[in-house]
């Protein structure tokens, strides 16, 4: 079939087309450098030239500020004129999303230049970058994520605890793995498991979390690092629509509550040959020299990728000593308090825990940066520091920056990252991050009158 350009419009997009005559536009969207999808709605009639590489976006798209703002100095926007890419659709094609009442169609975009080579400053093609690598090698990463957020309440603007179904005053507590909170909350989680099936993402468990209103819910495990980010992403997109139809604001902020836990995402991963033999498995507990391979390569590159696992100003919040957040570059065997935990369990599923990243951050640059981390150790066949028992926070291991100006400046200062995510990434991400810091410090906040208006 084709449309009246004479597009090619693939079987299975007629097919479901066909199911939803109510379908009369779709949403182009693509990943930003924050994880922020931006794109644009078309008619359903440009669907053949969307399939046919006809749509375009600004290649500046990719590189915005966290409010969607161009970076001043970016050799993407009057230097270069403010060019163009054009749009290629990822092979997840068609993604169907509903909220239990209407039903759209997105499809998911990367941006090429006019040659058909892949933009560098899109994230997804960072992490596309690091699998053809792992694959030039004979590896597969075999990739999870868990994914803590915080159902909140909105008044005057302000983020709340929030008031759960038939309670009669907001939450003020966390519930660890309570049964009783999950109940509460089972219409909001039936909806997102039910979304999560229509855009084939492998949602897994559920629990309630430590801080007052948070919830983790886990993605299981993928041999396509690609569709485990494209999920993640897609995920916290539909926990954010399912809790606004059932009267909430979810938020993956790093530290929503100060006086509350941080919400992370963690990630899991171990790596495959090509014989589909996990390469971190020896039969034993401890793992195999390319686990411990992988571990050095992640601590060496510690300090200069913790401003992609922690890219925010909010996101220095959550690091803090016995916070169950990492602050340093230590590892260990069944060890929360490790910025790199090797889990227990059978050995065949030997893999490494990467803790460190922040709900806020881009899944696409995350997994790019940990497993591109993880086969620079491969390569280079050093041996990690010894493992940690007990607290990890009592430790002399490396400090990881503390706050976001130190952050950028081991990012901008580090060689592993320019080697994983190419130099114009690394050169852009940290202008948005300088430009995000310059806006914040322009501004005054109320604490800051409180405390010094008449008393200095």
């Amino acid at each position: 079939m084709k449309d009246k350009a004479g597009n090619v419009v693939s079987k299975d997009t007629q097919n479901w087309l066909a199911k939803h005559p109510e379908i009369d536009a779709i949403t182009v969207a693509l990943c930003d450098i924050n994880g922020v999808l931006r794109g644009k709605r078309i008619p359903l009639s440009q669907l053949g030239k969307l399939l046919d590489g006809g749509i375009r976006m600004p290649q500046s798209i990719c590189t915005v500020d966290i409010w969607g703002r161009d970076i001043e100095v970016s050799e993407l926007v009057f230097e270069s004129g403010d060019a163009d890419g054009v749009c290629t659709v990822t092979e997840r094609g068609l993604i169907e999303r509903s909220d239990g009442v209407a039903t759209s169609a997105m499809f998911q975009v990367t941006l090429n230049l006019e040659d058909g080579t892949p933009l560098t400053t899109d994230p997804r093609h960072a992490l596309e970058n690091v699998v053809k690598r792992l694959d030039a090698k004979g590896l597969t990463a075999v990739v999870a994520t868990e994914l803590e957020f915080y159902l909140t309440e909105m008044i005057d603007g302000v983020a709340h605890a929030p008031i759960l179904p038939n309670a009669q005053l907001p939450t003020t507590k966390g519930n660890v793995l309570s049964v009783a909170e999950l109940d509460i909350v089972s219409a909001f989680l039936d909806d997102v498991y039910a979304a999560c099936r229509i855009q084939d993402i492998p949602a897994d468990s559920a629990i309630s979390e430590a801080g007052a209103g948070q919830f983790e819910i886990n993605l299981l495990h993928s041999a396509d690092p690609l569709k485990a980010a494209d999920d993640a992403l897609l995920f916290k997109n539909i926990v954010r629509q399912m809790a606004r139809k059932h009267g909430f604001c979810a938020t993956f902020m790093a530290k929503p509550f100060g006086d509350q836990a941080g919400s992370g995402m963690h990630v899991h991963f171990s790596m495959l040959d090509k014989d589909g033999n996990n390469v971190f498995d020896d039969g034993t507990e401890l793992g195999s020299d390319t686990l411990r391979f992988a571990v050095a390569g992640l601590l060496g590159a510690m300090q200069e990728s913790t401003l992609i696992f922690a890219p925010h100003q909010n996101s220095y919040r959550r690091m803090r000593p016995n916070s169950h957040a990492p602050t340093n570059a230590a590892w260990g065997y069944e060890n929360r308090t490790c910025a790199i935990r090797i889990p227990g369990g059978p050995n065949a599923a030997r893999r490494i825990e990467h803790r460190v990243a922040g709900a806020d951050a881009n899944p696409y640059l995350v997994l790019a940066v940990i497993l591109g981390a993880a086969l620079i150790g491969i390569d280079a066949q050093v041996a990690p520091s010894a493992p940690i028992s007990g607290s990890a926070y009592d430790v002399g291991a490396p400090s990881l920056p503390m706050d976001w100006l130190s952050a950028i400046t081991e990012f901008e200062q580090g060689k592993t990252m320019i080697d994983v995510l190419g130099p114009q990434l690394v050169k852009l991400f940290s202008q948005a991050k300088q430009q995000e810091i310059q806006h914040f410090l322009s501004i005054v906040p109320d604490v800051e009158y409180h405390a010094y208006l008449e008393t200095v």
